[in-house]
């Protein structure tokens, strides 16, 4: 029997960084994965193919805007399988990278199918053949799978979930969208740039419904302007198919019946974790709908169990997410003095066009919590790197606590709002507060200094708007 310090069951974003953290803080560790190539989801059917399309498609529309920057483009046009090769060619690229990492780290990854086995012990099987590992601590990072509807089935072409879009042979000239969270709104934006008439149904009263209500209008407003239909309040009852369309049946906010025909129609209503079937019923961890529960160091109720990613409770579905749990886990085995993990310090980032990226509380959260709650705004119409990319729409909120100027969340759309979040998770992390973000030089000409703007704005003193 194989004895190891750490066995992780799952090599996504939660399951391989941990590993990586485990091989260097000396543990010894071995990752069992059921498929043949390390990554998970996030590598091979999730964050980064989903990225390297929203990116085609925002190279095409700057292509067929260049006349705006005086540049002469002709014949222009989208070579659909070459796009596809390209999501292919960088998701390997870095599924390997997973492979040397592993092997810098001393980590070793095994095949199979991991099942909690009893207290320090995990099967392995694969092929009809079996083996036991035996760990001081097991983590479990199986992550999830995309929810359908019910009686609806994914058929990877008509009725398709994220994992079958990405692999559609031909651009769908029509596209319904169930669901706008980061996934529906995110494919929406990319079929829509390449030309597909697209609409999204979102069954609560506002699209991104987990962002600040200011940013779901502006991301309303701005895929109306783009011509994509946005219908909110819309519960759907059926989707059927046959050999040239679906049909997507539902209630609009009048309760009227409606109909709606498309060449493709995505469900992007949520995900479920993946626990079934690997032992959890044989511990003592606790379990509800399928999610883990944990503390905030990520072990469960079973001693030497721990868990981190989609499958835990309460905790959000990211990637960035996932890996910090793990590194949290693998501290409080090595022995770390590392913190327990905090929700409210995750930024949440959506690639669709225009980019959302928020971090922290939103205002009507902020007022839930009792907080006398003091806003800010800076338009990206009034930056100058913003007027100089022609990507000018959007605006920044700042959320803070009035008298004592705590940073409670920071809430962005427009350009690169997912990378200019880097500063106010830095500042919520570090409980800053609107002064001391006042006085933070921020680099001129950049996008990023319209963060100096919107904090500034709190206390009314934006200089430049």
């Amino acid at each position: 029997m194989a004895k190891y310090d750490l066995a992780i069951i799952g090599s996504g974003p939660g399951g391989y960084v941990a590993a990586i953290r485990a091989g260097q803080w000396g543990l010894k560790t071995v990752v069992i994965e059921k498929d043949p190539f390390l990554g998970g989801t996030c590598l091979h059917v999730g964050c980064i193919p989903t990225k390297v399309l929203l990116h085609h498609a925002e190279l095409y529309e700057d292509i067929l805007n260049a006349k705006e920057f005086g540049l002469e483009v002709k014949g222009v046009g989208i070579n659909w399988p070459a796009m596809l090769q390209r999501k292919t060619k960088i998701v390997n690229k870095h599924a390997k990278g997973i492979e040397y990492l592993f092997r810098k780290n001393k980590v070793e990854s095994i095949q199979g199918w991991g099942t909690l086995a009893g207290p320090g012990k995990v099967n392995v099987e694969k092929d009809g053949k079996k083996q036991t590992i035996e760990a001081r601590y097991v983590m479990v990072a199986t992550g999830s799978e995309a929810r359908t509807l019910p009686g609806v089935q994914f058929d990877g072409k008509r009725i398709v979930s994220n994992r079958e879009i990405l692999e559609l042979p031909e651009i769908p000239k029509s596209l319904v969208v169930v669901g706008s969270g980061a996934v529906g709104v995110e494919f929406a934006s990319i079929y829509r740039s390449f030309g597909s008439e697209v609409t999204v149904l979102e069954a609560l009263p506002r699209i991104v419904p987990l962002e600040d209500a200011e940013i779901s209008a502006e991301l309303e407003k701005a895929f109306r302007k783009r011509g994509i239909k946005v219908q909110t309040q819309a519960t759907v009852e059926s989707v059927r198919k046959d050999a040239k369309s679906a049909t997507v049946t539902y209630k609009d906010k009048t309760g009227k019946t409606q109909t709606i025909s498309a060449d493709c129609v995505l469900i992007g209503i949520g995900r479920r974790p993946l626990t079934e079937n690997i032992g959890l019923e044989k511990t003592r961890v606790r379990v509800e709908r399928g999610f883990v529960h944990t503390n905030g160091y990520m072990e469960t109720d079973e001693p030497g169990i721990y868990a981190v990613g989609d499958i835990v409770a309460g905790l959000p579905q990211l990637a960035h997410a996932a890996s910090m749990e793990g590194i949290i886990a693998v501290g409080q085995m090595a022995g770390k003095q590392v913190p327990q993990f905090n929700k409210k310090r995750v930024p949440n980032c959506t690639y669709c066009e225009p980019q959302i990226g928020s971090i922290g509380l939103t205002e009507q959260q902020a007022k839930d919590a009792g907080y006398q709650v003091k806003t800010g705004k800076f338009p990206f119409s009034a930056n100058s790197k913003a007027s100089i990319l022609g990507h000018h729409e959007g605006f920044i909120k700042v959320v803070a606590e009035e008298k004592y100027g705590e940073v409670l969340g920071v809430h962005v759309i427009g350009p690169l709002a997912t990378e200019i979040l880097s500063e106010p998770t830095a500042a919520t992390g570090l409980e800053a507060t609107i002064e001391d973000m006042m006085f933070t030089i921020h680099a001129h000409p950049t996008v990023w200094e319209a963060m100096g703007d919107a904090f500034n704005s709190v206390r009314g003193l934006a200089i430049n708007f």
